[in-house]
């Protein structure tokens, strides 16, 4: 489980096909590792990915044909930024919402402009999606926890302040942008809830 609050960005530094796959070494400088353990999962663009192997500054993680179909970490490249979330502890903070770091579907971005010291960004989800936003409900883009300030249809609103803005991709996203979304968990359970019947 994550939080969906980014603690560094990092870069893709190589890809590289594996059996049919890919296994991505991601660096980073600013993410400490010290107390990450082989095996631990670490959101990478709010896809919880296990690490495999570690190297100075980084880290390697094994990316298979479904979640490159299903996320954008099919699109990256090397050199690509990323946002990057070390999994939950029992001393962690929960400062955003509980994040499973399993990607929902691919949003993109239709609009951004500049609000006073804010950015505004409009998304686009995919249809199936859509229910499970709200106005004021929570939204993780690309592992990054957001509160949904708008909705109309499948298009929803985000209000990103300068320091969301600098510290994560926000910074890097332009209309056209595909960002991956994981949908609130509650709302999910509450969908089954109020649909399933016993037979």
């Amino acid at each position: 489980m994550f939080t969906g609050l980014i603690q560094a960005k990092g870069s893709i530094k190589t890809i590289e096909a594996v059996g049919g796959d890919k296994r991505l070494l991601i660096h980073s400088a600013e993410l400490p590792l010290a107390d990450v353990e082989l095996g631990a999962s670490i959101a990478i663009n709010g896809v919880c990915l296990t690490v495999v192997e570690f190297i100075d500054c980084g880290f390697w993680v094994d990316v298979s044909n479904e979640t490159l179909a299903l996320t954008t970490l099919g699109d990256l490249q090397e050199g690509s930024s990323v946002n990057l979330e070390k999994s939950l502890t029992p001393s962690s903070s929960l400062g955003g919402h509980l994040v499973s770091g399993h990607v929902d579907g691919v949003g993109e971005i239709v609009e951004r402009y500049e609000d006073a010291r804010s950015w505004r960004f409009a998304i686009r989800s995919p249809e199936p999606l859509a229910k499970y936003i709200a106005q004021k409900g929570s939204i993780c883009v690309d592992g990054t926890s957001l509160t949904v300030n708008a909705v109309s249809g499948t298009v929803f609103e985000l209000n990103i302040i300068p320091h969301t803005f600098d510290e994560t991709l926000f910074g890097d996203y332009q209309v056209g942008s595909r960002v991956n979304l994981e949908v609130d968990v509650i709302a999910r359970y509450l969908e089954r809830m109020s649909t399933y019947k016993s037979e």
